[in-house]
């Protein structure tokens, strides 16, 4: 059996695989420069594992109290390594990235502080988190204040309304990384940073914490070794590597992970409990596979963006464009091109290929969601997946794919519900 034969038998015409494999043959040079970053990222992570001694000893499952857990230790030995940190906190009490978020900021903050983003609305669920959409237990209700400047029209920073919006009770700066369920541009390490040294130089005592998720090992440097005091985010999504099961992490300054430790389990016990029930050998072997996996997610989002840029969509972003996260979005312009895209990513999964994605109201959003997501771990959007909300301007955010193989199968099977439902043409 051939290629053709191959894709075929997986539901994709030979037109549809055709124009897939003209799209391909630009994108060469680029794929070779993501693998390049892969390598280097590759040792990064190897050398912070030697440094450690990581042993089989890392390996073994603690419960209880889980004190004297080298292996829990020695993993958040690894992380400050990595991403150039004082200190880190990586575990699997952590549910998910906004659990991470929330645990930083309540840690971070105090009643009078006042949270500041100068980047615009953070994502959705975050909203309820700070108290811009009022919810119980939010940083609203501790007596947290906030205030946000939002990015000018090209999506570039407003530095005299960031410099406007900084004063005494300015406690925290957030700036999210990725673009979230937003059209706009995801930032660059380079110029998280400069963003960074900007606000810094208003009020030097002033912490920034960056939401990382969707960012790791996309570049060489992480926000981390830019001068964020805090950097946050996910295993189940690019540092998991598809082998995590749950978890987030957090690394930055020592004085800020050890409030976080605190918030995350109580005071005065801090990083000295939590057991880590066995699941270790996934997170060490998920962030040793994490920089090859990312590569094959970077990789199917350029092959999306070209693809379906070529057919007349807007995509964000643009298919020459350079990446800074692994997400793609695609303006479908409906809901009906939202329900295609989506029936076809969830037709390549491995898991739950026969059901059909249909809008619903998750937890934490105001809008329907719609999500395509056949994944081994619930929810891990490092897998192969494709999620957005039913408003203008339909777009959806496809992302993951834990090889490049299964990230263009997704990606094809999707351009071929869209071609079956008449929602779009191939060229001639």
């Amino acid at each position: 059996m051939n290629l053709l034969q191959t894709y075929e038998a997986n539901g994709v015409s030979r037109p549809v695989y055709e124009y897939g494999e003209s799209v391909l043959d630009a994108l060469r040079d680029r794929f070779d420069a993501i693998d390049r970053m892969a390598e280097l990222n590759q040792g990064k992570v190897i050398r912070a594992m030697q440094d450690a001694r990581v042993d089989a000893a890392c390996f073994a499952a603690t419960t209880g109290y889980g004190y004297d857990d080298v292996g829990r230790d020695r993993l958040e030995e690894v992380y400050a390594s990595v991403f150039g940190t004082e200190a880190a906190l990586v575990r699997p009490q952590i549910t998910c990235g906004t659990h991470a978020l929330t645990v930083a900021l309540s840690a971070n903050l105090l009643p009078g502080d006042e949270l500041l983003s100068p980047v615009g609305l953070p994502y959705d669920t975050l909203q309820e988190v700070i108290g811009i959409r009022p919810s119980p237990c939010s940083l609203a209700e501790y007596g947290v204040r906030y205030r946000q400047v939002d990015l000018l029209p090209d999506g570039g920073f407003d530095y005299p309304a960031i410099r406007a919006a900084i004063h005494e009770k300015t406690k925290l700066i957030t700036i999210q990384r990725s673009k979230g369920y937003a059209t706009r541009p995801s930032f660059s390490v380079a110029q998280i940073g400069e963003l960074i040294s900007f606000c810094k130089g208003v009020k030097p005592d002033v912490l920034v914490m960056v939401d990382n998720c969707y960012g790791e090992f996309v570049e060489e440097l992480e926000p981390s070794q830019v001068c964020a005091d805090l950097c946050v985010g996910s295993l189940i999504k690019n540092p998991g590597g598809g082998l995590a099961p749950i978890g987030g992490y957090i690394v930055g300054t020592k004085a800020c992970v050890e409030r976080c430790a605190y918030r995350l389990s109580a005071p005065g016990l801090g990083q000295e409990v939590g057991a880590n029930l066995g699941i270790l050998p996934s997170f060490y072997q998920g962030l040793f596979l994490a920089p090859t996996v990312v590569a094959g997610a970077l990789k199917g989002a350029i092959f999306a963006a070209c693809l379906y840029e070529r057919l007349g969509f807007r995509v964000v972003p643009g298919g020459a464009e350079e990446r800074h996260d692994i997400i793609q979005a695609v303006e479908l312009g409906s809901e009906a091109g939202m329900r295609a895209f989506c029936k076809g990513i969830q037709a390549a999964a491995p898991v739950d290929s026969y059901v059909e994605p249909i809008p619903w109201a998750m937890p934490g959003y105001d809008d329907e969601v719609i999500m395509a997501a056949g994944a081994f771990v619930q929810g891990s959007s490092i897998e192969l997946s494709a999620d957005g909300p039913i408003r203008p301007p339909y777009a959806v955010y496809f992302q993951g794919g834990l090889t490049w193989y299964h990230a263009k199968l997704g990606i094809l099977r999707s351009l071929q519900s869209m071609v079956d439902a008449g929602l779009t043409v191939l060229p001639n």
